[in-house]
């Protein structure tokens, strides 16, 4: 039988747009109370808003930038301000920069790759275990992608960063194993976000040819597995969800109609 997720309080990063702000809804619909984070607080605070219209008691925001200490542990100071507990962390932080041949890369996509999806996934769950760990069925799930599990030409920094998401999830089941304290992953494949218009840098016409011909992943499609994830009952944990469009059936093979 699923977990009631009525009550529940549930902290997203990355909240502004995409997976992040599909979940907040999401979870709002269940009536869940969501704490949401992002650096773009004016997006966020409409997010929090459109959570609260679908049915969320306590949909409240605040900024974050997960690449930063500082701003992990007052983000942390804040929902512990505002919640008595945290019952689902969804570590959703995070995305790809240019999509160069190693020969070619600048540190600076290096970098940030790695501080928003390694060392950002990493700082939230250090700051925020100590609150998961007072929920009765509390559970940690991180955003990965099937980049993690598949290396691609020009991915390597972002299949790397990818790859050391799914193994500090691997690594946090065992340390939190008899806690009580779940640990999952979802990991995406081929979805239509703001994803590739970031990794090309604001390159529209680029980004739009990755979903070219092709039925990929909606945000909410994700959203809903996260949910489904975060509503087992407390002794069952999805450890690995991994989830793609029907059109592709793995990195490099996806079905792409000809157009009429």
């Amino acid at each position: 039988m699923a977990l009631s997720l009525a009550g529940q309080w549930v902290v997203i990063t990355g909240a502004s747009a995409g997976f992040g702000a599909a979940a907040a809804r999401a979870f709002g619909a269940a009536g869940a109370n969501v704490l949401l984070g992002a650096r773009r607080v004016s997006r966020l605070a409409e997010v929090a808003d459109e959570a609260r219209r679908a049915g969320s008691a306590h949909a409240l925001e605040h900024a974050l930038d997960v690449t930063q200490t500082e701003s992990v542990t007052a983000f942390a100071a804040w929902v512990r301000s505002v919640a008595p507990r945290v019952d689902v962390l969804v570590n959703n932080a995070g995305g790809a920069h240019g999509i160069d041949p190693v020969e070619q890369a600048t540190d600076a996509d290096w970098e940030a790759m790695f501080q928003t999806n390694v060392l950002g996934t990493l700082r939230m769950s250090r700051a925020l275990l100590p609150l998961l760990r007072q929920a009765p069925s509390g559970i940690l799930i991180n955003v990965g992608s099937v980049a993690g599990r598949e290396a691609y030409a020009g991915g390597a920094a972002y299949c790397a960063a990818k790859a050391g998401v799914l193994l500090l999830t691997r690594a946090l089941r065992l340390e939190l194993c008899g806690t009580g304290v779940r640990v999952a992953t979802v990991d995406p494949g081929l979805a239509e976000t703001e994803f590739s218009l970031v990794r090309f840098k604001g390159d529209a016409a680029r980004a739009a040819q990755v979903y070219q011909g092709v039925v990929p992943l909606k945000a909410e499609d994700v959203a809903e597995a996260i949910v489904w994830v975060a509503s087992r009952p407390p002794h069952v944990c999805v450890d690995e969800l991994v989830i793609k469009c029907t059109d592709q059936a793995a990195i490099h093979k996806v079905h792409r109609r000809t157009p009429a």
